[in-house]
């Protein structure tokens, strides 16, 4: 998945949870499927438990969150 596919899938709008990253058309976080992943949930699981994600949605939060990690700046205190 390239980055324009991601981004049709992941939304940030301040009138949904407070601007939190959501799978667009839900109230679904990013932040809460990063959680389960790495609670070891798998993602069939997840698409159990949340019916309105799809397996790329999944993948769009993980490269969301990479992206993200990628263009942030890291200063040393020493």
């Amino acid at each position: 998945m390239v980055k324009e596919a991601w981004l049709q899938r992941i939304e940030i709008n301040p009138h949904i949870m407070l601007g939190k990253p959501v799978i667009r058309g839900t109230r679904i976080p990013v932040e809460l499927i990063l959680r389960k992943l790495a609670q070891k949930i798998t993602v069939a699981e997840i698409l159990r438990d949340y019916p309105n994600l799809a397996e790329q949605d999944i993948q769009a939060a993980l490269l969301y969150a990479a992206e993200v990690l990628s263009e942030e700046e890291v200063v040393p205190l020493s």
